[in-house]
């Protein structure tokens, strides 16, 4: 098994409640307050933050929207929000 990968179990009470244990807690990076996402595909399950979930969908929305819009660097981006700013400073 590669190394970040482990096994962990828990019990499910009488609400269909679980406790994530701590180490898949910390792998997660999620802290009490936090919210997760499961994601179901056929008989597998994969719990992620759901922060990390939100951005990964919102990466692939975006996805070549940047080379749609003209940006081919990370140089036109920064551009882009340097000429944003001066104009918004301006009105």
């Amino acid at each position: 098994m590669a190394e970040d990968v482990f096994v962990n179990d828990a019990k499910v009470m009488s609400k269909g409640q679980v406790t994530i244990p701590k180490h898949v807690r910390e792998a997660l990076g999620v802290e009490t307050g936090d919210r997760v996402t499961f994601i179901v595909e056929g008989s597998e399950i994969r719990v992620m933050n759901s922060a990390v979930y939100a951005l990964k969908r919102f990466q692939k929305q975006m996805q070549g929207e940047a080379a749609g819009a003209g940006f081919s660097s990370e140089d036109d981006v920064a551009d882009w929000i340097t000429k944003s700013r001066r104009e918004e400073n301006a009105e």
